[in-house]
């Protein structure tokens, strides 16, 4: 009898549970609207907090393409704080690693990609600021945050942060040559010898980047879908100075490989319990059935189906579902160019070209830029920005 009460008990528990596991849609106190700022500034405020990381890295993005360059450095800087910190005592990512909790439970701190592209960012704006000190900084952790320590294949392999950080060295007086050199080690054609007299700088970005999605029997995989670009190749001209020039590093390359292995993650040991579990309830269920339908090992078999139920339970709490929050805005490649100006303004044509080396038309940007003797000119373009920029 007390066997029978307890396979009620936990029968009871198993159907809470499945009841309890299913999503429900909750209000978070902002509506879209379709403007990417004006959601961004919503979200940052009404999100859950766990998502308030990845809010900041979608919008400072946005504004950077409007040129808003101070409001995206306030979210920058408190992005950097958050993939900068230890999350080893945070309570939700210490229940994201438990078996019974969701990895996307945790504070958002992404993938190794995502982190170098806050640093890449912020090093940016340092060097609009006036600050290659500072940039080179920002440049030299982002760095770190694609290195690993067990296979150096793919380690700290982005050709742009090698050579702006021999730049930023040269610039400050040093001697920048071991950077270049690493830069010039992972592409070909290599890039154009530093310059330290070129006082306009243009960082450019186009494509889709790469984006995430789950696979595996318990959606335990994190797969990266690549991105995508129309345009191959990018022309500025300014007067009579004109450079054509391509990608220095793409970033759907840089999602799936780091230290020489694919990045595709796979929450194994959630995987393979909550497979072990479910199993191993089925097989004392029926085994239990079995043995109960005899009255003379019936208090056995009610015993069997108590401890399947149970394993059941377990395995209905474990969820290995992969983390597919995704900085979803991110460009698909980078690239540099500078040139030598005079102080003054100027007027510079940027053209996005494809495969043939036409340009795209509906990709094509006017920026008029003030170049400020002493200092250098930071120019940022994104085929996503908008025609015209005054930068």
């Amino acid at each position: 009898m007390r066997n029978a009460t307890l396979v009620c008990g936990l029968l009871s528990g198993l159907l809470l549970l499945s009841t309890g596991c299913a999503s429900t849609h909750r209000s978070h106190g902002w509506v879209r609207t379709g403007d990417p700022v004006a959601d961004g500034r919503a979200a940052i405020a009404g999100a859950p907090e766990k998502d308030r990381t990845l809010w900041q890295c979608r919008t400072a993005l946005e504004l950077m393409r409007r040129s808003q360059f101070a409001e995206a450095r306030s979210l920058l800087d408190d992005v950097l704080l958050s993939i900068g910190s230890n999350s080893a005592g945070d309570r939700e990512a210490k229940k994201a690693r438990s078996l019974f909790s969701s990895e996307s439970r945790k504070p958002f701190r992404g993938e190794p990609y995502e982190q170098v592209m806050a640093y890449f960012y912020r090093g940016l704006l340092y060097w609009h600021d006036g600050e290659p000190d500072n940039a080179r900084a920002c440049f030299r952790n982002a760095q770190l945050r694609d290195s690993d320590t067990e296979n150096r294949q793919y380690s700290s392999d982005y050709v742009l942060l090698e050579y702006l950080e021999g730049l930023a060295t040269a610039k400050l007086g040093g001697d920048g040559s071991d950077a270049f050199n690493r830069a010039a080690a992972l592409r070909q054609p290599a890039p154009p010898p530093l310059n330290p007299a070129a006082n306009t700088l243009f960082f450019v970005e186009f494509g889709r980047g790469p984006s995430k999605y789950a696979s595996g029997d318990y959606a335990e995989e994190l797969r990266i879908r690549p991105g995508k670009s129309a345009a191959q190749s990018v022309s500025i001209t300014v007067g009579s100075q004109s450079l054509n020039f391509g990608p220095y590093d793409n970033l759907s390359f840089q999602a799936t490989t780091r230290g020489g292995r694919l990045m595709d993650h796979i929450l194994e040991n959630k995987a393979v319990f909550k497979s072990g579990s479910d199993t191993l309830g089925n097989a004392a269920l029926l085994s239990g059935a079995v043995v109960a339908s005899n009255r003379n090992t019936q208090e056995a078999g009610l015993g069997l189906l108590a401890f399947g139920l149970a394993a059941k339970i377990v395995s209905a709490a474990t969820t290995p579902s992969a983390d597919i929050r995704c900085w979803d805005n991110l460009p698909e490649n980078l690239t540099f160019a500078s040139l030598a100006l005079q102080p003054g303004r100027h007027s510079a044509t940027i053209d996005f070209l494809d495969a043939q080396g036409n340009p795209i038309p509906s990709l094509k940007k006017i920026a008029t830029i003030d170049v400020v003797q002493g200092r250098d000119t930071v120019v940022f373009v994104s085929d996503q920005s908008h025609t015209s920029q005054t930068l």
